[in-house]
């Protein structure tokens, strides 16, 4: 711990203060956090401490993408200098050579399932003498198909072992890996690291043809710190990225189609706060921890409420203010009201602003031509990008383009838009900020838990927004 101490924290987070005790006892865990919780050093301390040098391979890290694995790798590396003990971060995109090398050295090992499994293929890594393991963000991990590898990894390790476990929701196949491979786990839950009160959630209905141009003004008038954009492909992120540039803006996109140096060079520039605004999509963003994000919008809206929050998570932490703004179009009502069905979501709607046209065209990968797309990607020109011409001499859209969406209608203009979204008409649409905080049970089969937060009254293991 003695890196630990010099680091100097005032007090330890949450997630620390009630895993650290347990995990130094060698217990198994399963533990709910945020990312940017501090869960990594939750796990990390004791792996650090029960660590001996020159003893091989006593504690193997499972994480769902390659950044996860950098970032874990990292903070374990800092904590253990005092040590001087080997890491090894191994997932592909990059050569398997150097993996090689470093896991024939090594103490500890973080990496992703498809490349672990490759090693263990190869025989280049003996884990049948670990420690410990630790599946982070298991929940993610299981979206992504790693179940079978990561149900492989584990029949290969000692059964006699401590195991822990990360994950913000609890999933029958979570529930499985836990009956099967973990001995009598202690329950941690933890409040949502993202402060409620202070994260503002809206949402803008318009038609496609506005999308990026309203996209655009948002960007240009209300930018107070870095900011994150998702979108639901690797087309539509670099699409944006680069017709935001045009237009002044300094974006940045990030996705699985980019090799892992130039992933790893956007997030240093992005850190740094060389680039405000990175362009994103969920895949590339899971495990991620930035810090000083003040808005993410979401520019396609994803297909479920437990993608929004994931999401929204990014803002509103360490005490400051967020906004969660989703710019609304036709082709995303069915994702929307999937959004909405959770009831815990306080999403409201916000009054159209005078919206500068873009003259640009855009198609995203969708080969559907609603509310005015077009194939061919952007075109045409426009003054926006010149900031003296900015709110005059152009054409503005305000409230009469507005649409509303309000239960199981969509209007707009004299159009009524009849969904069946399956929530209740008389949800409030007026509350934009918190989120109930409910009951759950630990371990009753269907995921749910029963927590005493801090305040002394029960809240979810899943976070609520």
């Amino acid at each position: 711990m003695k890196e630990i101490d010099n680091a100097k924290f005032k007090e330890p987070s949450e997630i620390q203060e009630r895993t650290i005790p347990l995990a130094m006892q060698k217990r198994d865990i399963i533990g709910g956090s945020a990312t940017g919780s501090g869960k990594t050093l939750a796990f990390g301390a004791s792996i650090i401490d029960h660590t001996i040098k020159g003893k091989g391979i006593q504690a193997l890290i499972l994480t769902p993408t390659r950044e996860l694995a950098e970032q874990v790798g990292n903070v374990i590396k800092k904590f253990s200098r005092f040590k001087n003990l080997d890491i090894s971060i191994v997932y592909g995109g990059v050569g398997i050579g150097p993996q090689i090398n470093s896991l024939q050295r090594s103490e500890i090992v973080v990496g992703t399932p498809g490349r672990i499994l490759d090693h263990l293929q190869r025989g280049t890594i003996n884990i049948s003498k670990i420690k410990t393991l630790v599946l982070d963000e298991a929940d993610r991990m299981l979206d992504m198909g790693f179940i079978e590898d990561v149900e492989k990894i584990i029949s290969q390790c000692p059964k006699q072992r401590q195991t822990m476990l990360f994950s913000a929701t609890i999933s029958r196949d979570i529930e499985h890996i836990a009956h099967k491979h973990m001995q009598n786990p202690e329950y941690v839950a933890v409040e949502s690291y993202v402060d409620p009160s202070l994260l503002k959630q809206i949402y803008y209905d318009v038609s496609s043809d506005l999308k990026f141009s309203l996209l655009l003004n948002l960007l240009k008038l209300e930018r107070s710190g870095l900011v994150m954009v998702f979108c639901n492909t690797q087309r539509n992120t670099d699409f944006i990225a680069a017709n935001l540039r045009k237009f002044g803006v300094d974006a940045t996109a990030i996705h699985g189609g980019l090799s892992q140096a130039k992933r790893n060079k956007i997030m240093e520039r992005f850190h740094a706060g060389k680039a405000e605004v990175l362009i994103c999509t969920d895949v590339a963003a899971r495990g991620l921890d930035i810090k000083g994000v003040s808005h993410v919008y979401n520019y396609d809206i994803p297909p479920s409420s437990k993608e929004y929050i994931h999401r929204i998570g990014r803002t509103a932490r360490a005490g400051k203010d967020g906004i969660a703004i989703s710019i609304v179009s036709q082709r995303d009502y069915d994702n929307f009201r999937s959004v909405l069905r959770n009831p815990d979501l306080k999403i409201a709607q916000e009054k159209m602003p005078d919206v500068e046209r873009v003259n640009i065209r855009f198609v995203s990968d969708r080969s559907d031509n609603r509310d005015g797309q077009s194939r061919g990607g952007f075109r045409g020109r426009s003054n926006f990008g010149n900031k003296q011409n900015f709110g005059r001499n152009s054409s503005r859209i305000g409230q009469s383009g507005v649409r509303r969406f309000d239960g199981n209608r969509i209007h707009r203009g004299n159009r009524d838009f009849r969904r069946d979204n399956g929530f209740s008409n008389n949800r409030p649409n007026s509350e934009s900020r918190g989120f109930r905080s409910t009951g759950r049970r630990f371990g009753d089969g269907n995921g749910r838990f029963n927590v005493r937060g801090r305040t002394g009254g029960r809240t979810g293991f899943r976070r609520r927004f």
